[in-house]
């Protein structure tokens, strides 16, 4: 048996999400479907992260194991592109790994990047790949913000009612909060996130940044551990699973 590691981008825009599902296509579901057609085997593949409907991916990692064929990586990594047309997912990377690997558990610190096009006129090129917010915000009042995030804190407030963590409790590692002309990017670093903790952050931080809330009125959320007490959680579009360290 063979164990095989695989980096992964796409367009979350036309799934359901990462995992494999009865109702819709999912990323998950494509790329099995590919490997089977590949190898004749029915395989299910692990992924670092599951990512939501409509959240995109630059650097998604799975692995899977496959029992009947020897191929070389680069081949691997050409079959399923070839496979996965005209699906926007491709595999950027292949690389065969020990048995003891496991894409999810064995990460050690996983990276998202939401973005934000702060403008009054609508979205073409980037629809669906941004929040387009049309309110001017200001980044410095949500960059007061940071230090009430980084670190370990019971994130219950900002945490989704079907999220299946065995703990509210998470430490971000880090939070980075830029502006180029339109473009808003929060950079989040964490060994592992809860259902929509980062959208939901970022729907919260978006209010201060066009003060609807103050700094304090954030803090106040986050102590107050109630999910009633987050802002409306950012869509999906803006959000991409970048990076995956082990």
């Amino acid at each position: 048996m063979k164990r095989y590691k695989i980096k992964i981008e796409y367009d979350g825009t036309p799934f359901i999400g990462w995992q494999r599902q009865e109702n819709g296509q999912s990323i998950q579901g494509a790329i099995e479907d590919s490997i089977k057609n590949i190898f004749g085997e029915t395989i299910t593949i692990f992924g670092a992260g599951r990512t939501d409907a409509g959240v995109h991916a630059m650097g998604q990692v799975a692995h899977f194991d496959i029992n009947n064929k020897e191929l070389e990586p680069f081949v691997i990594k050409n079959a399923l592109n070839d496979h996965l047309r005209p699906f926007p997912i491709a595999i950027l990377d292949v690389d065969e790994v020990d048995n003891q690997f496991h894409a999810r558990f064995n990460a050690i610190q996983r990276k998202y990047l939401y973005r934000i096009v702060n403008r009054k006129s609508p979205l073409t090129i980037e629809k669906g790949r941004a929040w387009h917010v049309h309110k001017d915000i200001e980044v410095d009042p949500m960059k007061e913000c940071i230090s009430l995030i980084e670190g370990k804190h019971d994130f219950t407030t900002f945490r989704s009612a079907h999220c299946q963590s065995d703990s509210p409790i998470k430490t971000i590692d880090s939070l980075k909060i830029t502006k180029s002309d339109e473009n808003i990017y929060f950079g989040f670093s964490a060994k592992s996130f809860l259902h929509h903790q980062v959208r939901s952050i970022v729907g919260s931080l978006k209010l201060v940044g066009e003060r609807s809330w103050s700094v304090n009125d954030f803090g106040d959320a986050l102590s107050s551990k109630e999910r009633s007490r987050c802002g409306a959680v950012a869509p999906p579009d803006g959000l991409y699973f970048m990076e995956v360290k082990y």
